[in-house]
């Protein structure tokens, strides 16, 4: 399968690391590994900011979300706080991963662990045009929990 060519910088505390990559042929997202010089704990409902070592340039027209890692999250409560974190196509700086401990337990994050996927889409520009009304629907403006509803359609 072809994929799209991004240019990727190790960071100087990232060059004994490995590129993020796909853990299978069908993975949608690359894994992202932390950069960390020494082990950070994550207490229970604490938050860091933790280093990748990489930084990328993203073509005109992608974005790069930064999403949690099922497994850290079902086995250990942890979550990317801003999921999915957005990487712009004009940003060059370090990717960085805010993880939060949701979990009941301290939580210890080592140099090289897998922590957050990376997943690479495109994006639509979007050009506003302002009208009067909107094109009806069954829904209308129903908002949070309006659908599945008795009520609803």
């Amino acid at each position: 399968m072809t994929g799209l060519t991004v240019a990727i910088r190790r960071l100087a505390h990232g060059l004994d690391l490995p590129l993020p990559a796909y853990a299978t042929a069908q993975s949608a997202g690359l894994d992202l590994h932390a950069a960390v010089v020494e082990p950070l704990d994550l207490a229970p409902l604490e938050r860091a900011l933790v280093p990748t070592g990489v930084a990328i340039a993203l073509p005109e027209g992608f974005e790069a979300q930064v999403r949690a890692r099922s497994g850290l999250a079902m086995g250990h409560g942890i979550g990317v706080l801003n999921s999915p974190g957005t990487v712009d196509a004009d940003y060059r700086g370090e990717i960085a991963v805010i993880l939060i401990n949701c979990g009941e337990r301290a939580f210890r994050v080592e140099r090289g662990m897998r922590i957050a996927q990376l997943v690479v889409a495109p994006v639509e520009r979007v050009a506003w045009r302002e009208v009067d009304d909107l094109a009806k629907t069954g829904r209308a403006d129903g908002g949070f929990g309006s659908t599945g509803t008795a009520e609803s359609p």
